[in-house]
């Protein structure tokens, strides 16, 4: 049975053996933000998962179209990443759902990781489908 996988950043580290000086430290953020390509390493906690066709109602669910199209690239493209710059439209078309929603915990636990990129921009979610 297929699967879907949320998985959250949990956190972030340089692979360097090196001290970072003091006034480096915003090429360090910059760093960050590049990721992979100066050695960053980014590591992720699982945080939900749920049946495909499960996923597929509860995203069927949501009213807007660019919201429900973001989710269900996961379908066309294996995996997806939502990021702060996703915050305000999935936000927005989770929070509709309310009392008619079909799996609530799920869209808590979502609705709960977008809060928190609002607060902070270098968090995101890595969003794949398992194939079992």
């Amino acid at each position: 049975m297929s699967s879907v996988r949320f998985y959250a950043l949990n956190r972030k580290f340089l692979d360097s053996r090196d001290k970072i000086p003091e006034q480096a430290q915003q090429v360090m953020y910059y760093s960050l933000a590049i990721g992979h390509h100066v050695g960053v390493i980014d590591c992720l906690k699982q945080v939900l998962q749920c049946p495909l066709a499960d996923f597929e109602g509860w995203v069927g669910q949501l009213s807007d179209d660019e919201a429900r199209r973001k989710m269900l690239g996961l379908l066309r493209f294996g995996e997806i990443t939502i990021d702060h710059t996703h915050t305000a439209l999935l936000g927005g078309a989770f929070s509709a759902l309310a009392q008619h929603d079909s799996h609530p915990e799920w869209t808590a636990t979502l609705m709960e990781y977008l809060a928190a990129m609002q607060r902070e921009p270098a968090l995101y979610l890595m969003v794949k489908r398992i194939d079992d």
